[in-house]
């Protein structure tokens, strides 16, 4: 009889291993959402560059990896607590663990040990303090945002979107080993943008966040009201947007190029509003993707103060927008759904 349990025992523990999953190393990938965290390597770099002081070449790549992987680590686990609605989204369908690709321990796993290895990294060879602010953007983005405030306020991202603005805070502690107010200066700028380039996804796939209960502000306030606080924060993004410039981080071109896109920025919520179709809104998610890799380059490129090594960096990929008609970027086109979700 014991021999009978031990068998069937075998039996069971083998046919769940042949119904495991196979990930893949692309699965892993795709977990850490690089396209988020190429923008936050990006903007906490720029912290990094215009930060006074010096630091070793070798400690400044140690500190971007960290963020690097702190950024991943936290998307990981937003992937594996939201994989039921992502599961529902037909923009999240996809990834690897409601396509069941990938075990639900095995993203926690992998999030956890990545974003304990990169804070405790960063503390042991940069500093406590940049460390600390990197723990600090985890904690954020996984229990304030992704485990609190996503499912129950439509303010989500307007919170929320404070753990996208931490990485230039970063990036300065990395450097000074503490934060001063331009360092706030560069965090109020991403955050005070992020609010309307996410609602023109949302307007976007409004559908789809009301189909997964998510309460984005389109599902709850509505379109009309949506597009009027998306044009109520260009607004305000204007003297936000001069704060670099303001308290001696960037130099005057920079305060010219801020208010160029400031501009540009506007425009398109303008442009927005008086659409009723959702077209504009994804041509505008689109264009702000770009307007921020165009203001955070331009603040390193534009400052007087800023070393030369660091002058390559605009070599950033773009949508060739021009090559594509807007009239032909209609909702749910395959056009515009490839470049959303080349900048999702």
């Amino acid at each position: 009889m014991l021999v009978s349990d031990l068998s069937e025992t075998s039996s069971a523990a083998g046919l769940r291993l042949a119904m495991a999953p196979t990930t893949g190393v692309a699965d892993y990938v795709e977990i850490l959402k690089p396209r988020v965290m190429s923008l936050v390597v990006f903007t906490g770099l720029v912290g990094l560059v215009l930060a006074p002081g010096h630091l070793h070449p070798l400690l400044a790549l140690v500190a971007v990896l960290c963020i690097a992987i702190g950024a991943g680590a936290a998307g990981a686990i937003n992937m594996w607590y939201d994989r039921d609605i992502d599961a529902v989204m037909r923009r999240t369908a996809s990834r690897p663990l409601p396509a069941g690709r990938m075990m639900p321990g095995e993203a926690l796993g992998f999030g956890v040990v990545l974003g304990i290895g990169a804070v405790i990294t960063m503390g042991l060879v940069v500093n406590v303090v940049a460390a600390e602010l990197l723990a600090l953007t985890i904690a954020f983005y996984v229990f304030v945002y992704t485990i609190w405030l996503k499912r129950r306020t439509p303010q989500n991202i307007v919170i929320g979107g404070a753990a996208g603005a931490f990485p230039p805070m970063i990036g300065w502690a990395a450097v000074t080993g503490d934060v001063g107010w331009e360092a706030i200066a560069l965090f109020a700028v991403i955050f005070f943008w992020t609010p309307p380039h996410f609602w023109a996804l949302s307007l976007y796939r409004a559908s789809d966040y009301a189909a997964a209960g998510v309460p984005m502000l389109p599902v709850v306030a509505g379109a009309r009201e949506t597009k009027r606080q998306m044009l109520l924060y260009t607004l305000v993004l204007w003297p936000v947007a001069l704060a670099p410039w303001l308290s001696g981080v960037a130099g005057t071109l920079y305060g010219v190029g801020a208010l160029l896109l400031s501009g540009a920025f506007s425009g398109s919520a303008i442009l927005v509003c008086r659409d009723p179709t959702d077209r504009s809104a994804a041509y505008s998610f689109i264009e702000e993707k770009l307007k921020q890799n165009e203001y955070v380059t331009g603040l390193i490129h534009i400052n007087e103060s800023s070393t030369t090594e660091f002058h390559t960096l605009n070599k950033t990929s773009s949508v060739p927008l021009n090559r594509i008609p807007y009239e032909k970027l209609s909702p749910g086109s395959a056009a515009l759904d490839k470049l959303m979700a080349r900048y999702r």
